[in-house]
């Protein structure tokens, strides 16, 4: 019996979580300090939101720095048991690995079926979303703290990047984080200001 073709496989929504990215955009730029575990992003939810974003089941990736030969196991059972496949990388030098690990993924991704969800603000991907978008047949999304995104990837949206924010969208966290942005009067909801 042959396996079936990659086009008669359902479509699929690939989530790449650039955790680092989305950690240190949290802690530097939101908090001003290191996040404390009730500030983090929820995962599941993050998961949960990009199987409705695209009403399709979700392919969710986490990638993580192991170059100091350690793992936050604790870290690592939790997105097991989400359903998230953690991706450990570890590089000899200076690499940044994760980057490098997400980059060679959304390459990959050019020739497979199924739509993408980034979380993350970084601008190295660039080359690869502008390739990923070249394909009318999929559907190209970026999660983040809009006013974060690095600003060539933002101008990505007029050319069909869909643009996500991790709070008012996703509804990644449990509290309110401290952050001046501008709000859509459509999205301005006074109850979580009181």
């Amino acid at each position: 019996m042959s396996a079936p073709s990659a086009q008669a496989l359902p479509r699929r929504t690939y989530l790449i979580v650039d955790g680092e990215n989305i950690d240190a955009t949290l802690g530097m730029n939101v908090l001003n300090r290191r996040p404390a575990p009730d500030e983090r992003p929820r995962w599941d939810r993050i998961s949960a939101f990009a199987q409705k974003v695209w009403s399709q089941d979700v392919v969710p990736l986490f990638f993580l720095n192991a170059t100091s030969g350690q793992m936050p196991m604790p870290f690592v059972q939790a997105l097991l048991a989400m359903g998230y496949r953690p991706i450990p990388l570890a590089a000899q030098g200076s690499e940044k690995v994760v980057d490098v690990g997400i980059q060679r993924t959304l390459e990959a991704l050019r020739g497979r079926p199924g739509d993408v969800l980034l979380a993350s603000h970084d601008g190295d991907f660039l080359p690869q979303i502008e390739d990923l978008l070249d394909d009318e047949d999929r559907r190209v999304g970026l999660l983040g703290f809009r006013e974060f995104v690095n600003a060539r990837l933002a101008e990505l949206e007029e050319h069909g990047l869909h643009m996500y924010d991790l709070e008012g969208d996703a509804d990644a966290f449990t509290t309110l984080l401290p952050r001046v942005r501008i709000i859509p009067i459509e999205e301005f909801d006074p109850v979580k200001y009181l």
